[in-house]
């Protein structure tokens, strides 16, 4: 008997969970769960309400459908974590192949093996659990039938009548979560369709004398991995920022800078990066998949066709790359191709600084006509600890000088099994190693023919940021020659290196055409 209401008891407060766990994670408080969830009082009357005959098969489809809302609100919990965003059921199951990938490549096959069999058994024992669970209670509710009614009434009338204005008493979270995944669902399907139909318009294809004001300079757009606007409130990279605005005026610079809001936050930064040199919103991976099986015009593209040497540096490719080929670069530089010897700092395959080194000597070191470089640079990815220490750029060599600083392999993920204060003020300092290698960079390697654009690729994770920080993050074009900064006037961005408060704020998809037009003669 004991063992039977013991069962019972569980089941009620796992079918309660369900119910009325928040999709996030920072909502998980006590006064969260003090809630009747009137989904569960429905289920209970229509169960209870059922002959025998239709009941039990009724209940394990209830409870199938209760054990796959289960696994959507975990992938909920967990997208928030990340993304900001909850699961969609349409657009995000091919983030689930480069979740595996990165697994595979950092721990081993057999972990990534070992990955998707938990995963598979959590999905089995979420519904199975769900299925019993409901099926359990069914019963015991239908053996007493007019106590079971009696009961939710009571409970519906209290939660009626002791309702209070800003003290919720009962909970329809299941049902409002499962309204929005419907019209998540609805635009995703449809998602396809909006994004050909913005795809077929490519204003700047085919336009002849493109890019002709940059004629004979080096242009480089680097993205800066996490670095939104939430670092600009942090001390460290304030303090940074202050530093290298000086000493990039001392040394005959000026630079412009405001906001771009990434179609991402958290991850994702392939998104943001061919949102910014594609001129398209990418937001989810269908679009990604999309993208790059079409002939869009890209930034790496166009300058390649305006007679540019086009180039791709991407230290955080450590594996076959076909989608590099839609951005028509000359080259591509991925990691192996850099030369570095040294060890790995977190997710980091290659050192900031040694990123750009790599770059100057195969590009810039000898005589050479104009080179076009996208970096997406890595120092500043999660976990966000340990960061190199910034050395002479005469002492870099193969990388082997870092082997005397700490090093580590630790996964992205382990920010969240530390101390929150700890990850921001490591987060901080990532974020002035990445400013610090790209304002040196411009200081030794700059001339008159240098323009260079640096940005952040999307906001860090919300652990760093907080609950309801924006998509934006900082963009920054510097130059030596004032014509080039002349002519980016009409952007009405903000002098210096940090964009203040009141910045303009654009979308990042909108660059590419800002760009092209502000560097291109007027189209016809």
């Amino acid at each position: 008997m004991l063992l039977r209401r013991t069962v019972t008891l569980l089941a009620g407060l796992f079918v309660l969970f369900v119910l009325i766990a928040p999709s996030d994670l920072e909502k998980f408080t006590f006064e969260a769960f003090l809630r009747v969830p009137l989904e569960g009082l429905i289920g209970v009357m229509v169960l209870v309400l059922l002959p025998d005959r239709f009941r039990k098969p009724a209940a394990v489809v209830g409870g199938i459908a209760l054990g796959l809302f289960a696994v959507v609100k975990v992938m909920d919990i967990g997208f928030d974590m990340v993304l900001y965003r909850p699961f969609d059921l349409v657009l995000d199951w091919p983030l689930l192949v480069p979740a595996i990938d990165f697994v595979d490549s950092t721990f081993g096959r057999f972990a990534s093996v070992l990955a998707v069999v938990l995963a598979v058994a959590l999905v089995v024992g979420f519904v199975f659990l769900a299925a019993a669970s409901v099926l359990r209670l069914s019963s015991v509710a239908a053996g007493r039938r007019p106590v079971a009614v009696r009961a939710v009434a009571l409970v519906a009338v209290a939660c009626v009548s002791l309702a209070v204005p800003g003290i919720p008493v009962y909970s329809d979270a299941a049902a409002t979560s499962l309204v929005d995944h419907a019209r998540r669902v609805q635009v995703g399907l449809h998602d396809q369709e909006v994004f050909a139909a913005e795809a077929s318009v490519d204003a700047y294809r085919g336009q002849p004398g493109l890019l002709s004001s940059l004629q004979g300079k080096d242009v480089v757009i680097t993205f800066v991995e996490s670095y939104g606007k939430s670092a600009l409130e942090l001390p460290d990279v304030s303090a940074k920022l202050a530093d290298g605005n000086a000493r990039l005026a001392a040394a005959g610079y000026s630079a412009r800078s405001a906001f771009l809001t990434s179609p991402t936050a958290g991850g994702g930064s392939w998104m943001a990066q061919a949102t910014l040199l594609s001129g398209l919103w990418i937001d989810n991976q269908q679009r990604y998949r999309n993208l790059v099986a079409s002939d869009r015009l890209t930034l790496p593209r166009a300058f390649r066709e305006a007679s540019w040497r086009s180039v791709g540096v991407v230290p955080g490719i450590t594996q076959a790359w076909p989608e590099g080929d839609f951005f028509h670069y000359n080259e591509i530089y991925a990691a192996q191709d850099l030369g570095y010897k040294g060890p790995k700092f977190g997710y980091a395959t290659t050192p900031d600084q040694f990123t750009l080194e790599a770059f100057q000597r195969a590009e810039r070191s000898k005589a050479h006509g104009p080179v076009m470089a996208a970096i997406p640079m890595v120092s500043s990815h999660a976990p966000w600890s340990p960061t190199p220490d910034s050395v002479d750029w005469n002492q870099l060599g193969d990388g082997s000088i870092y082997s005397t600083m700490p090093a580590s392999d630790d996964p992205p993920e382990s920010i969240f099994g530390r101390d929150p204060a700890a990850v921001r003020a490591d987060y901080g300092h990532s974020i002035s190693y990445s400013l610090e290698s790209v304002v040196s960079y411009v200081e030794r390697y700059g001339d008159e023919n240098l323009v260079f654009v640096f940005l952040g690729d999307h906001q860090p994770a919300q652990m760093v940021t907080g609950e309801g920080a924006s998509r934006d993050v900082p963009i920054t074009i510097v130059a030596k020659d004032p014509a080039v900064l002349d002519r980016v006037s009409a952007w009405k961005w903000d002098d210096g290196i940090k964009p203040g408060g009141s910045a303009p704020v654009s979308k990042m998809s909108d660059f590419r055409d800002q760009f092209l037009s502000t560097f291109s003669p007027p189209r016809p």
